[in-house]
């Protein structure tokens, strides 16, 4: 499995609306095990997404569906920035499948 932790940072006041932009978009992603939203408790404008894929192709290949695309273009002009992001290996866990060895 492929994962990523990110955090971002939307313009002062728009964080609900680029969340509802994640919310929207992310219904229908080949390879997507797992995509999780979340508010920062200690900051008001920051977004944390955590994603887990069957591989890294899965998620590369999922930039480039429309869907995607479109939440990109959307979302574009109230994004502030990208903190920073962090690959991960998920070996399973809740709701995950069982990593085979």
């Amino acid at each position: 499995m492929y994962g990523l932790i990110g955090k971002m940072r939307a313009m002062r006041g728009q964080r609900d609306a680029m969340m509802d932009i994640l919310l929207a978009s992310t219904g229908a992603m080949p390879g997507c095990l797992n995509y999780i939203i979340a508010t920062d408790p200690a900051d008001a404008d920051a977004i944390w997404v955590t994603e887990v894929w069957t591989d890294a192709e899965s998620h590369k290949a999922s930039v480039q569906l429309p869907e995607i695309q479109a939440a990109i273009a959307k979302a574009r002009p109230i994004i502030a920035g990208f903190e920073f992001q962090v690959e991960t290996h998920p070996v399973g866990g809740f709701g995950l499948p069982v990593k085979a060895e």
